[in-house]
């Protein structure tokens, strides 16, 4: 049996995450030395070695890539653990990751608060990302769940529809089509649109919209970011289709218009995903029914 000390798998664990033995050092507040000291043991206890060095990057070996996936799960398992005896004790412990897309960053801050207020003693991990960037932290396991609006069909995925997401056309509260009602969306054909990048979820579902109509537009500009769009769109540089969540507080003062065309507002929906086969730790588990609770009421707010 290999006599291994968790200290020297945290160590190991560290360095594989980052890449990096300056990096590992400090994020455990330890000397680069001691890391490597810790690693040279721990690789003559296994006898192969766990890491090689091209260049200036740092690769693992396949006994590595093996014993990281190891060390992860024994330390999720440690970690449910603890939870679980904190949850026994009568009080919430432990860590909660995120993995949430641009625009979910507009309302999700509100639910987790709540729940913080709920459980002080907890800490969290958000992560906020582009749609194809929290695909790549769900393969790799890195969160505890993940919010978007278009959950990826090829992936074994728990999904969990929370909350409505509908999309809407915005303009600046100038723009000759503002005061029109019923315009046809053919209408846009001659419009400038500020898009959201390619592989978004808000411009996926777009562009099957206008690909079902067989309608072209013109995009003059494409952003990754929501704000940078809302900050184009009130300065005349075009339109744009934009979650209802993230026009607040904009739209509420004016300086930004919700034009009526027909085919919109697209129904969509955000949804809550974890990988199927992962193990919920007691703190998550918790947050998901805090969610599905204040989802609810933040549900009602938005349709009065």
């Amino acid at each position: 049996m290999i006599q291994a000390t968790l200290h020297q798998l945290r160590v190991f664990e560290t360095v594989a995450r980052h890449g990096s033995f300056t990096r590992a050092a400090e994020e455990l507040s330890i000397t680069q030395p001691t890391v490597s000291t810790q690693i040279k043991h721990l690789t003559q206890t296994i006898g192969l070695p766990l890491f090689e060095q091209i260049g200036k990057q740092l690769y693992l070996t396949q006994v590595g890539e093996e014993l990281l996936d190891t060390c992860q799960t024994i330390f999720g398992q440690l970690a449910n653990f603890e939870m679980m005896v904190a949850d026994l004790q009568g009080a919430k412990r432990g860590k909660l990751r995120l993995g949430v897309v641009t625009t979910a960053k507009y309302f999700v801050p509100r639910l987790l608060g709540s729940f913080c207020r709920q459980h002080p003693d907890i800490d969290v991990s958000l992560q906020v990302s582009n749609h194809q960037k929290l695909v790549q932290r769900m393969l790799k396991n890195q969160d505890d769940f993940y919010i978007l609006s278009h959950p990826p069909e090829d992936l074994d995925l728990v999904v969990t529809p929370f909350l409505d997401n509908p999309l809407v056309v915005v303009a600046s509260q100038d723009h000759p089509l503002a005061n029109q009602s019923k315009i046809p969306l053919k209408k846009l054909r001659g419009e400038a649109f500020i898009m959201r990048e390619q592989g978004s979820g808000t411009r996926r579902a777009v562009q099957q919209v206008f690909d079902r109509h067989k309608l072209t537009v013109n995009v003059r500009l494409e952003f990754s970011s929501n704000e940078a769009i809302k900050q184009s769109v009130m300065g005349g540089l075009g339109i744009s289709v934009l979650s209802l969540h993230c026009l607040r507080p904009d739209y509420q003062q004016g300086e930004l218009t919700i034009l009526n065309v027909k085919e919109f507002p697209i129904p969509c929906r955000w949804y809550i995903v974890h990988p199927s086969g992962k193990q919920l730790s007691v703190l998550a588990e918790a947050f998901l029914k805090h969610l599905l609770l204040e989802s609810q009421s933040m549900s009602l707010k938005q349709a009065s």
